[in-house]
């Protein structure tokens, strides 16, 4: 048996050598038989090259981003990367764009942005710095002031704490606690650029300085009891403050110019205000009521589920996991929405109407807002 085992492998060598072949040659044929159209496709496919490009953010549209980088300025189509700043996207401050391809001097039109982040090779923070004006009109989601130097300009205040110990009104002196640069008119029809900041706090005391509640004291004759009225805040112009009495259709307007009033979480659309007062509510209009104060709920105290702190505006550009809107007070505001529960009909897409559901606690520090519920406005 051997002896047949050895003439056979003999000959297989002998038909071999016949045929001016090699062991080796059969092997690599028979590997590049398999592995042929593999191999080729790894050799002919061009070399991916990835990179990174480190500047400051001067502007950022919602799907497009502007950076400088060594006196030179980029702009990047950030429509399929990921926003990945914890600090928000925030015009001054230090940003990273991760980019695949090659730049050819500062033209992006053959790179693709991949991310955009802002913990890589981070030499300073964003300071927070304060400026003093004069209020020349209030919104949902926006406040203009005149500053002391005489410039006047528009900031986001969405989710904003604002506390007015003296009431709000156009003239009113208030403080405004601030992350980023705003940046100066590009030309004579255009004014200070301060859309891409982040508002922490707006007031008029300095520093915010909300007081303790006093202990209610026991009634007395003759006192008068303070009452609450629940309110849902439906707008606000200057001083006056649109609600509608909570579960019912009535509405109310109410004026403050110089009540007292604290919002933790912003003056925002479907958010709950107690209104105290003194007298006795008729339970359609504000006659005969002495109002003492407004304050807004606390959405750091709330569940997701109970919050009801809403932004309506529409869709003016995306990311891979952000929208950014434009409200009718043009205010432009991004939201991450990879946790958001999508109720829309748009598919997302630019110009529309969205309706979206938002907890401002979640978002002190950032100007990135995380969406909770997306519907049609």
């Amino acid at each position: 048996m051997k002896k047949l085992l050895a003439s056979c492998i003999c000959l297989f060598f002998f038909t071999l050598s016949m045929a001016g072949c090699s062991l080796g040659t059969v092997i690599d044929r028979f590997v590049s038989a398999g592995d042929t159209p593999a191999q080729e496709s790894v050799q002919d496919k061009p070399r991916v090259y990835m990179d990174e490009i480190r500047g400051i953010l001067q502007d950022f549209t919602g799907s497009q981003v502007t950076v400088l980088s060594d006196k030179t300025l980029y702009n990047f189509d950030v429509s399929q990367a990921s926003l990945e700043c914890e600090g928000g996207m925030i015009t001054g401050d230090e940003i990273s764009i991760i980019y695949e391809g090659q730049l050819n001097d500062s033209d992006t039109s053959d790179v693709k942005a991949l991310k955009v982040v802002d913990e890589y090779h981070k030499k300073t923070s964003l300071e927070d710095r304060t400026i003093q004006g004069t209020v020349l009109d209030l919104t949902l989601n926006t406040i203009t002031i005149k500053s002391k130097d005489g410039n006047t300009v528009m900031f986001p205040s969405a989710g904003a704490e604002q506390y007015y110990q003296n009431g709000i009104k156009k003239g009113a002196p208030v403080y405004l606690h601030y992350k980023g640069k705003i940046l100066s008119p590009s030309d004579e029809n255009t004014g200070y650029n301060a859309s891409h900041l982040k508002v922490l706090s707006i007031s008029d005391t300095d520093p915010l300085k909300v007081p303790k509640p006093t202990p209610t004291p026991e009634p007395e004759q003759n006192t008068v009891k303070e009452e609450k009225l629940f309110c849902v805040i439906q707008n606000v112009s200057q001083n006056v403050l649109q609600t509608m009495v909570e579960g019912t259709d009535i509405s109310l307007s109410l004026d403050m110019s110089a009540l007292p009033c604290y919002f933790p979480g912003g003056i925002a659309e479907g958010s709950h205000v107690s209104v105290i007062y003194t007298g006795e509510f008729n339970g359609t209009t504000l006659e005969g009521l002495t109002l003492l104060g407004i304050t807004g709920e606390n959405p750091a105290s709330q569940k997701d589920s109970l919050i009801s702190f809403r932004v309506t505006g529409s869709i003016i550009g995306s990311t891979a996991n952000t929208i950014t809107i434009q409200t009718n007070d043009n205010a432009v505001i991004t939201f991450r929405t990879e946790q958001a529960q999508n109720d829309s009909t748009g598919g997302l897409a630019q110009g529309c109407g969205v309706c979206i559901t938002y907890n401002p606690a979640a978002s002190l520090q950032t100007n990135i807002y995380t969406c909770l519920k997306i519907e049609d406005a």
